[in-house]
């Protein structure tokens, strides 16, 4: 075993509402939230002086849902759900397996089982199944962050 990256991390919160807004948001439903979006704040501009308080406050609502609401709705969603989480996850890579630690008891993951990179902006997430991923922020990744990514593609082709 010639371990060529090794990452210790525990999934935060922040992770899976960034993964989340990112997946909304490159989505047919971002699209229709930023087109509603904007929608209503030009009725707001329009008609806001115009309109009775009950109407300002149902307004008001409108475009927050997207632009306030939602994002907040999805945190305490993703808090939840990093509750449930285990601690802390040494993941390692080597030309043949991924490696993941939990409490002591090591799993290995082979090449040809992951299936797919994620990269965003600021994460990369590394699934081995529709349901099951690693996310691994910027600040876990820091300096190796594009180098890495160009080894976990590498591996991913060659076992195709």
């Amino acid at each position: 075993m010639n371990i060529k990256y090794k990452f210790i991390y525990k999934t935060r919160p922040l992770d899976l509402w960034e993964l989340s807004m990112y997946s909304i948001y490159g989505s047919l439903l971002g699209t229709v939230n930023i087109i509603f979006t904007v929608a209503l704040i030009i009725l707001n501009v329009k008609f806001f002086m115009t309109v009775n308080i009950v109407l300002k406050a149902i307004m008001i609502i409108g475009v927050s849902l997207f632009t306030i609401i939602q994002p907040i709705l999805i945190y305490l969603k993703a808090k939840k759900q990093v509750e449930q989480l285990l601690q802390e996850i040494t993941l390692s890579f080597d030309d043949k397996y991924m490696y993941v630690n939990t409490d002591g008891q090591t799993s290995s993951i082979p090449w040809n089982k992951i299936n797919k990179i994620i990269k965003k902006p600021t994460l990369l997430v590394i699934q081995s199944s529709s349901q099951h991923g690693f996310i691994l922020s910027n600040k876990v990744l820091g300096s190796f962050r594009n180098e890495f990514y160009n080894f976990l593609v590498s591996k991913l082709n060659n076992s195709l």
